[in-house]
């Protein structure tokens, strides 16, 4: 089952919403979030990102930059205003990007689920990363960004969001400058239980992004759970900030890959190399491969199509992903990228910004090779965080992007 918590959303005005709602911290450059909290003193990045609001230089993991981000908070709660609801509640949240529309629910997951592998995970956390969110969570007693959690579509779920999204007002309604529209509804108390008993059917939730912020809170969830002899499991650090949508809506892009040399071989040689592999080697009809099996290579002007030729059928779910056989056959073996987690020499590119960003590393002298992936559906994801496994890096890019400071989680 999945427990799913109404709870007392920290909310700006909706006139300010726009202002306050900010991409994820862990997605912009501390460049990028100076130039964000320069342009605007009310968005969110300055408390998710508050390096960005002192010196250049400064470290990020200092105990200065936590206590300006408490500060920035504080700031925010003061002059956006950001308000706690009325009263507990669950919400509904839906994106639109273009054609494309994903519409969720806004709750409280449980840790007790998360620990419990109920609340499924696909990728390893990094322990400064955690110690990052924990130390941010646990200095201003708040959850300020939502984990993007996906599950099996449901029905009655289905209905009851249809229900609450045809007849109830909005709270907030606005598009941002990446062309995204944000739709928030609350829940109508008549609907909340009705909508909880539904989750209760839903086996497992799938954490999609924001594994370190799940890590973090369950890390947190322990610390005030020691220093609370009083502790009954109903207290507001038992839950974590989530957004959870119906898998079909989902919509995953590729995450491509580009390696600035080659190892030491000419271009016709890594050629040459690849035609020893599984993979078959011809000219590509266009950068984006057309189906799973097949990776395109962009390198001194040209696209080329390596078309897998191997068995699958008896590989695990994480050997037969494309980018696991691309870093199994190509980039492991023939261009020394043994570890892509680490490795200097290679970057990851998000599928929204398109192959025209591969081709210009590539032509500027950037890089030298890039390969277009076809993006991991949302059924493999499910299919190896079922099995236990742990997903290459960089497997997944989910798009829209969540936003920070629309809902904000007090836990103490």
């Amino acid at each position: 089952m999945a427990d799913v918590r109404p709870f007392a959303a920290v909310m700006p005005p909706a006139a300010r919403a726009a202002r306050v709602a900010a991409p994820p911290y862990d997605v912009v450059s501390e460049a990028e979030a100076r130039r964000m909290v320069a342009a605007d003193p009310l968005g969110f990045l300055r408390v998710g990102r508050a390096e960005a609001d002192l010196p250049p230089g400064i470290d990020p993991y200092s105990e200065a930059v936590y206590r300006k981000a408490a500060e920035n908070y504080r700031t925010l709660c003061r002059e956006v205003p950001l308000k706690p609801d009325t009263a507990p509640a669950l919400y509904v949240y839906s994106q639109t990007l273009g054609r494309h529309r994903q519409t969720g629910i806004v709750a409280c997951a449980s840790v007790d689920e998360y620990d419990a592998d109920v609340i499924r995970r696909h990728e390893k956390t990094r322990q400064d990363k955690e110690d990052d969110r924990t130390r941010h969570i646990m200095t201003l007693g708040s959850q300020t960004g939502p984990v993007f959690l996906i599950y099996r579509d449901n029905a009655a779920v289905d209905t009851l969001v249809s229900e609450t999204v045809s007849k109830q007002a909005t709270l907030f309604d606005f598009e941002v400058a990446d062309g995204v529209r944000h739709s928030v509804w609350r829940v109508p108390p008549a609907s909340t239980e009705s909508l909880r008993q539904a989750f209760r059917e839903v086996a497992h939730l799938y954490i999609a992004d924001g594994h370190h912020r799940a890590a973090s809170a369950s890390r947190a969830r322990s610390a005030l759970r020691a220093a609370n002899p009083a502790h009954s499991g109903q207290e507001e650090y038992n839950g974590f900030l989530a957004v959870l949508f119906p898998a079909s809506q989902v919509r995953i892009l590729p995450y491509n890959r580009i390696v600035n040399d080659l190892g030491g071989k000419s271009a016709a040689e890594l050629r040459t190399a690849i035609e020893r592999t599984p993979f078959r080697l011809d000219a590509a009809p266009a950068p984006t491969p057309a189906c799973p099996g097949t990776v395109h290579m962009y390198c001194e002007g040209t696209w080329w199509r390596l078309t897998y030729g191997g068995d699958t059928a008896s590989l695990s779910p994480v050997a037969r992903l494309d980018v696991s056989l691309l870093q199994d056959h190509v980039l492991g073996p023939l261009l020394g990228i043994d570890d892509p987690r680490t490795s200097r020499r290679i970057d990851f590119v998000g599928g929204i910004r398109g192959t025209r960003e591969l081709e210009q590393r590539v032509v500027s002298g950037a890089a030298a090779v890039a390969f277009s992936m076809v993006p991991t559906t949302v059924e493999q994801l499910m299919a190896i965080s079922d099995a236990g496994q742990i997903m290459p890096p960089k497997s997944t890019w989910f798009e829209p992007k969540l936003r920070d400071g629309l809902f904000v989680h007090d836990i103490c």
